[in-house]
């Protein structure tokens, strides 16, 4: 009978999702306010995080911001070596250029179980609304 592959296909793939084969963390930039999140790493209740390439980051980043570059993330690395460079418990602020490394980033935080808030503003837009630069 034809049909059996198809519901091979089927159970398949619906067990692929069920586990999480398919699954994608529906990550959302923040609707916390800058102000929010400066109040947040200051009470050190958050920390942040810079998705951007090592060469971006050596031009300039924000002050006690954590490099975790996208291209990292996306090598799948394990949940140990995350853990050495980011608290469970705290939320995770999550900035890039422009945002869209952010979203992506902190939907690979999201399936290791971190709390994540991508923010929308980029790199410069961050400096613009006072975020401190890390000196050099």
């Amino acid at each position: 009978m034809r049909t059996q592959p198809l519901r091979i296909l089927i159970a398949t793939l619906v067990a692929l999702s069920i586990l999480g084969g398919f699954a994608t963390a529906e990550v959302e930039s923040t609707t916390d306010s800058l102000e929010t999140v400066k109040k947040n790493l200051t009470d050190k209740q958050a920390v942040l995080v810079d998705a951007r390439t090592i060469e971006e980051w050596d031009e300039g980043h924000l002050k006690d911001a954590i490099l975790v570059p996208l291209v990292r993330l996306e090598k799948d690395p394990s949940a140990e070596d995350l853990a050495k460079v980011l608290p469970k418990g705290k939320s995770i602020y999550i900035y890039c250029r422009r945002g869209r490394r952010a979203l992506l980033a902190g939907e690979i935080l999201a399936k290791y179980g971190y709390e994540v808030r991508p923010l929308k503003p980029g790199y410069k837009e961050l400096l613009d609304a006072g975020f401190p630069k890390a000196e050099k």
